[in-house]
């Protein structure tokens, strides 16, 4: 809902600042639908792995949790670089 509000917000105001904080609200949409994007490919090519190799189950599930955490701070760090744009 805050969302929503704060893009029609930004349509409502004409002034860059306005624009600046509906391109905010937009990038940090896509940047947490990117990162759903890509923690479910890896899961899911996780486990096709581990279908195929069962003994190697270990070494999988800890690259499959190591690349995961590192989608989510890049993720992470875009949302963050939105809600500066979008507060200051």
């Amino acid at each position: 809902m805050s969302l929503m509000n704060t893009l029609l917000q930004a349509a409502a105001d004409t002034s860059a600042a306005a624009y600046s904080k509906m391109g905010a609200a937009i990038g940090a949409g896509l940047a947490a639908i990117g990162a759903g994007l890509g923690i479910g490919r890896i899961g899911g090519s996780a486990m096709e792995s581990i279908a195929r190799q069962p003994e190697s189950l270990g070494d999988i599930r800890a690259n499959m949790i190591v690349a995961a955490a590192l989608v989510e701070g890049a993720v992470f760090f875009a949302i963050v670089v939105c809600l500066l744009i979008l507060f200051l």
